[in-house]
């Protein structure tokens, strides 16, 4: 089993998704979420309930492979002033996919620069059937996490309601991403259907998502939008959080040699390490511009990188 991250800039749009192979399939049944009476909020369904037995075995296997670690791998995988340049420029300058005829082919190809100029406001949307407790932990972890990525960029990022939002997060089970689309349409004014439709008919293999957007050829960004299956249990809702979050701000690449690093698809780290935290100060260096191509970037990012990792080759 190998779980794959995969990702997509066209026209526009950042399309990211963690994915992950199957374990032994369980029948599917369909069962509305149902409201044990009157007074008690809706319950998941069987297909979400079905689905939280998979994710939950998901990530026990991961852990007992070593893998989906939460420490940010200093003590034994260290990285050179190169390697975080070639990092940098496969995971920020790269395509992952192509578009031939409406399809996505896997096919790595150079892109641009692309990230925020303006302020991000973070909204946060849970699905009915979220238990109290779950919002409770999510919504103080996103939040400590988003002024983490403020801190790193240097971007006024903030949490807020979802109608002044303009990266959305949505924390949803099952039966409730599939009916997404009116919320999406309310949130996001302009969304496509094409967009609308890849939320609405994720796969049991694909962890979570997001999608950035901006308008026409823009290289900045305008919006955003992250789902969460609720169904995850805690490690893998976290690192579906941190992955999501910091790839929606424009690293939109993977790379195999990226270590420590949650942009690598081993899935070896769940959370953003040291290694990460410089590739979003890089991105988010005023001395690189939206639009610039890995040839004109690469000398300026080599510059940004002897200035923070001192003496280190």
């Amino acid at each position: 089993m190998r779980p794959k991250l995969r990702r997509l800039f066209q026209s526009g749009l950042l399309l990211g998704v963690l994915t992950g192979c199957q374990l032994a399939p369980e029948p599917p049944v369909t069962r509305p979420a149902v409201r044990p009476d009157a007074g008690s909020p809706p319950q998941p369904s069987a297909d979400s309930e079905i689905l939280a037995r998979h994710y939950a075995r998901v990530q026990n296997d991961l852990l007992s492979r070593g893998l989906l670690r939460s420490d940010g791998g200093e003590a034994d995988v260290p990285f050179t002033r190169h390697t975080l340049v070639e990092d940098f420029i496969r995971v920020a300058l790269f395509d992952e996919y192509v578009t031939r005829g409406g399809n996505l082919i896997a096919r790595e190809t150079e892109s641009r620069l692309r990230r925020w100029e303006k302020p991000v406001r973070f909204g946060l949307v849970f699905g009915e059937t979220i238990p109290a407790e779950q919002r409770a932990t999510d919504r103080a972890e996103i939040s400590e996490y988003v002024q983490r990525l403020s801190r790193l960029t240097g971007l006024p990022m903030s949490m807020t309601a979802p109608e002044q939002a303009n990266f959305q997060i949505f924390v949803v089970n099952e039966d409730e991403r599939r009916r997404i689309g009116p919320k999406l349409r309310r949130l996001i004014p302009g969304i496509d259907i094409g967009a609308e439709s890849t939320i609405a008919v994720m796969p049991r293999s694909t962890f979570c998502m997001v999608l950035a957007f901006s308008e026409g050829n823009a290289s900045t960004y305008s919006s955003a939008v992250a789902v969460i299956r609720g169904e995850h249990p805690d490690r893998l809702r976290q690192s579906c959080v941190h992955e999501e979050l910091a790839q929606g701000l424009g690293l939109a690449n993977d790379s195999p040699a990226a270590r420590p690093s949650i942009f690598n698809d081993d899935e070896e780290f769940a959370l953003l390490t040291p290694h990460d935290e410089l590739l979003l100060k890089i991105l988010y260096d005023r001395r690189l511009r939206p639009g610039m191509r890995p040839a004109e970037a690469r000398p300026i990012v080599e510059e940004i990188v002897a200035e923070l990792m001192g003496g280190e080759s």
